[in-house]
Parts: C-alpha cells; sequence; structure tokens
C-alpha cells in the first residue's frame, strides 16, 4: 500500500499540518473565500477548523482537493482519479508539486464568476435539441467544437503532415 501512494502529497500529512500550512500561506479570509466553510469564517481557530474538517468527510474532501491543486498545484487527473477520495490517489512517478497558487479575496470572486458563467454556457449548449428541424446548422464537427478562446491553428488536412508543421 505504501507504494502505492508515494507519489500523492497527502500520505502521511496529518490534517492540522495540512490546515496550518493552508493559514501560513493564504490566511482565514481566503480560505473561507475560495472554500465557503464556516469554520473558517466564524471565529476561526485551528482547534475549531480540524475538529470539524475531522467529523466532516465532505468538507475534509473539499479542503483535500484545494491543498493538492491550489497550494501544491499538482495535475489533474483523469475522470476515474476524480472518483477516488483525495487521498487515494496517486501521481506519476517524478511529478512534484509547484509553488502554491496565489490567491486573493477578489480573484476567488473572479475565479468563481467564470466557473458560474461556464456552467451556465455549458448548460445552455447541452439544452439545444441535438436532432431534427431546430438542430443549429454548422460548417463541420471542428468547427462545432472549436474553442473561440484557443489560439491553435486548424489541423492540416495533408494526411502525411496532420500536425501542420
Amino acid at each position: 500500500m505504501i507504494e502505492l501512494q508515494q507519489n500523492n502529497p497527502l500520505h502521511g500529512l496529518k490534517l492540522e499540518t495540512m490546515v496550518t500550512e493552508l493559514i501560513d500561506f493564504y490566511d482565514w479570509k481566503i480560505l473561507y473565500a475560495a472554500l465557503r466553510l464556516e469554520c473558517f469564517h466564524t471565529n476561526p481557530s485551528m482547534e475549531a477548523a480540524v475538529k470539524f474538517l475531522k467529523k466532516t468527510e465532505w468538507a475534509r474532501e473539499r479542503v483535500e482537493n484545494f491543498y493538492l491543486y491550489r497550494f501544491k498545484r499538482m495535475p489533474k487527473g483523469s475522470a476515474a482519479q476524480f472518483e477516488l477520495k483525495p487521498r487515494e490517489r496517486g501521481f506519476f512517478d517524478g511529478i512534484m508539486p509547484r509553488k502554491p497558487q496565489e490567491l486573493t479575496v477578489e480573484l476567488v470572486a473572479e475565479m468563481r464568476d467564470k466557473a458560474t458563467s461556464d456552467y451556465q454556457e455549458m448548460k445552455r449548449n447541452n439544452s439545444r435539441p441535438k436532432y431534427g428541424k431546430d438542430k443549429p446548422r454548422t460548417q463541420d464537427a471542428y468547427a462545432q467544437n472549436k474553442r473561440s478562446s484557443s489560439n491553435r491553428p486548424a489541423p492540416s488536412q495533408d494526411p502525411k503532415n496532420p500536425w501542420g508543421n
């Protein structure tokens, strides 16, 4: 079991140590803005936060995900990895944590607004009829799936040079 967990920054890390690292780097206000957990907002203390997180599995997983992907900035896993709890996930050999992401309360609010608008856009796109008269007409499958913010060139039509180099 230890060999399977060697590449997980949470392996062997106590909850109190993790929360201490997060509070030292960020502060209570930023953690509350990012995680929306009352233990970081109403009379915040280390003892109360750790006690709450030990008793509440969903909150502990939220903090562990934040620690992995915002604080340690580990690469996102596959859908199968996200089915596992954060402490059960593994990473490839040689992947090392990076510097923590700098956050402010304002930046967290901007990120939350963008995520909300992206989610609403996705819901709008998925609610369109896919078949029949109301199906929107598009040029081709590539144009339909192309991101507008992407600066990537269109794929080459030359079968000998699919990368367009």
